[in-house]
């Protein structure tokens, strides 16, 4: 059944591949879970969700949810579908439709991420460099912004 299974885009294969840390690469992350999970926040940060298109059937070959719930990440494909629809009968795990749709949102959200991600890490040799470039560059955007609207220093 692979309404069960997270899919990758086909144009995103070797970037997720090259995202997980083996002898071959300098990605940061373990497993394709995190990856996905990563991309899908990333994705749901700049409120941004790219169809698949075609996909993947192997390396990365779709991912069984159950690899999200053992890692404790299905309560993120949940909320994800909460939060698009309004609706919480989204939820009810029983109803295949249900599940399809929180699956494709998830999958739209992450690939949005690492379409984002492909943008920031091309040309990049070191990706847990550039990654660790991007977030602190996204942190210092966000202090930026608070204090230059903290109007509260003018309350004296």
């Amino acid at each position: 059944m692979a309404a069960n299974r997270i899919k990758v885009a086909k144009d995103k294969a070797e970037l997720v591949k090259s995202l997980v840390a083996s002898k071959d690469t300098t990605g940061p992350f373990q497993t394709y879970v995190e990856v996905m999970v990563f991309a899908a926040a990333l994705g749901v940060k700049y409120k941004k969700r790219v169809p698949l298109g075609e996909t993947t059937k192997r390396e990365p070959s779709p991912i069984p949810q159950e690899n999200f719930a053992s890692l404790g990440y299905d309560l993120i494909i949940k909320l994800l579908g909460i939060n698009e629809t309004k609706d919480i009968n989204i939820l009810s795990s029983r109803e295949e439709q249900d599940e399809d749709k929180r699956t494709q949102i998830f999958e739209e959200y992450a690939n949005a991420g690492l379409e984002i991600l492909q943008n920031e890490l091309r040309g990049s040799v070191d990706y847990s460099e550039r990654l660790l470039l991007v977030l602190i560059s996204e942190r210092g955007t966000k202090e930026h912004l608070e204090e230059e609207f903290d109007l509260s220093k003018f309350l004296t």
